[in-house]
């Protein structure tokens, strides 16, 4: 099975550098909406058999403009286990104000998150978030599915699509995240061993 996550594209959230989270949510900017066209058109060709996202709206929007440009149509199935992180405390706060106030924390969040404390703000821990992402790709498998659009978001695809390629917690956010409207291809024959085939591609842009 060959599954495409796309990370939802760039929010008002976003712009203003907050952290959305799992229980925070913006509009998508006018610019994003141009961007995920251009990506719809770009993957308007492919096939999927079936297409999920999280069910927060920015998800759930972004899905939409993909399939909306897809030339074999398939219903969006939405699912909370595709959710953001949660991130308790932090949701909201604006980033800059959050590294003066939590450095440690923030560094460890952004660069080794198996020295994350979630505990403090209330938040998912890392083993949380990409265990219910994990389980939700897994239980696909069986399925007579040969391609899969999966629409989530940065901080928790991340992570879960590192963890199903087998990285340890501190390695999750090694060469940093994934940008806004970025395709990242993985395959997989039995659902034990994932391949990374594409990372955090935004190449349409250019064409």
């Amino acid at each position: 099975m060959k599954l495409y996550f796309v990370r939802h594209g760039r929010t008002e959230w976003n712009e203003e550098g907050r952290i959305q989270g799992a229980n925070g949510d913006s509009p998508l900017l006018e610019s994003s909406i141009q961007q995920l066209e251009a990506l719809g058109r770009h993957l308007s060709q492919t096939h999927f058999d079936a297409a999920y996202s999280s069910d927060l709206p920015r998800a759930v929007h972004t899905a939409q403009i993909l399939l909306k440009q897809n030339q074999h149509p398939t219903s969006l199935q939405e699912t909370p286990a595709l959710r953001e992180w949660q991130l308790g405390r932090l949701e909201g706060g604006k980033i800059v104000e959050l590294k003066a106030l939590y450095p440690e924390e923030m560094k460890a969040f952004r660069h080794d998150l198996s020295q994350f404390h979630h505990d403090l703000f209330e938040a998912e821990s890392v083993s949380e978030t990409t265990k219910r992402t994990c389980d939700f790709v897994k239980s696909l498998k069986g399925k007579e599915f040969d391609t899969v659009l999966i629409v989530g978001h940065g901080a928790n695809l991340t992570a879960s699509i590192r963890t199903l390629l087998g990285y340890k917690a501190e390695e999750l956010r090694k060469n940093g995240g994934l940008n806004n409207a970025s395709v990242t291809i993985l395959t997989t024959d039995d659902f034990e061993h994932f391949y990374l085939e594409t990372w955090n591609d935004t190449s349409y842009l250019e064409t």
